[in-house]
């Protein structure tokens, strides 16, 4: 499969392109600087390209089967996550592409039913509210666009760097959490679900989440 990687740099995209190299796909990463460019691994094809741009990512995505959106912006900047996922939407529709994007938690609901995970502070402590906020916006532009071949994806509370194990679960609109409350995954297992989707386009159309 050829994937198209934007925010290939970061926490989240560094170990999906990682992952998708191991199973062997065909992988270009989109970055805003050569500079970036020095932390992608062997065997990828970089690109610098801006997300912001629907016309960018048209000609970046032309030729894949797959983009995959993994950005995530700097604290005080986090309205640029719906500017890039309206650049996105359209960009991959203009290039024949789907769209697998990964977002936040903040549109689940709690499992109590007491509200979306956005407004509880139990799982969005307030320092991160502004970018829960932006991913639950993010999420709207994809709903407005039922036209696109897109799928979104939101991790659970907490996702960190940790251990591969290929061991996760799923679920659609309520936040995962396991027997202790505790809602999480490494970033190296949530890579392995978000290429598990790109290859088998269980939620294709929709928006899932993922958990141990």
């Amino acid at each position: 499969m050829r994937i198209t990687v934007f925010g290939a740099t970061g926490q989240i995209g560094g170990r999906i392109v990682a992952e998708a190299l191991a199973r062997g796909h065909d992988v270009s990463a989109v970055v805003r600087s050569e500079a970036r460019a020095s932390s992608l691994p062997d065997g990828v094809t970089v690109r610098v390209g801006d997300a912001t741009s629907a016309e960018e990512v048209a000609t970046r995505a032309a030729g894949s089967d797959l983009v995959v959106g993994a950005t995530r912006p700097p604290s005080g900047d986090e309205h640029e996550l719906t500017e890039i996922a309206t650049a996105l939407l359209s960009g991959v529709d203009r290039a024949g592409a789907r769209l697998l994007l990964v977002g936040g938690a903040g549109r689940l609901r709690v499992p109590d039913g007491t509200g979306l995970v956005v407004d509880d502070p139990r799982f969005v402590a307030q320092e991160w509210r502004a970018i829960a906020k932006a991913c639950v916006d993010q999420h709207e532009c994809c709903l407005s666009r039922p036209d696109v071949d897109w799928t979104y994806v939101s991790p659970p509370a907490r996702i960190a760097p940790g251990t591969r194990t290929g061991r996760y679960r799923t679920g659609t609109d309520v936040l995962l959490v396991d027997e202790r409350g505790r809602s999480a995954i490494s970033t190296e297992d949530f890579a392995v679900a978000v290429l598990d989707e790109a290859e088998h386009a269980r939620y294709r159309g929709g928006s899932f989440t993922v958990a141990y």
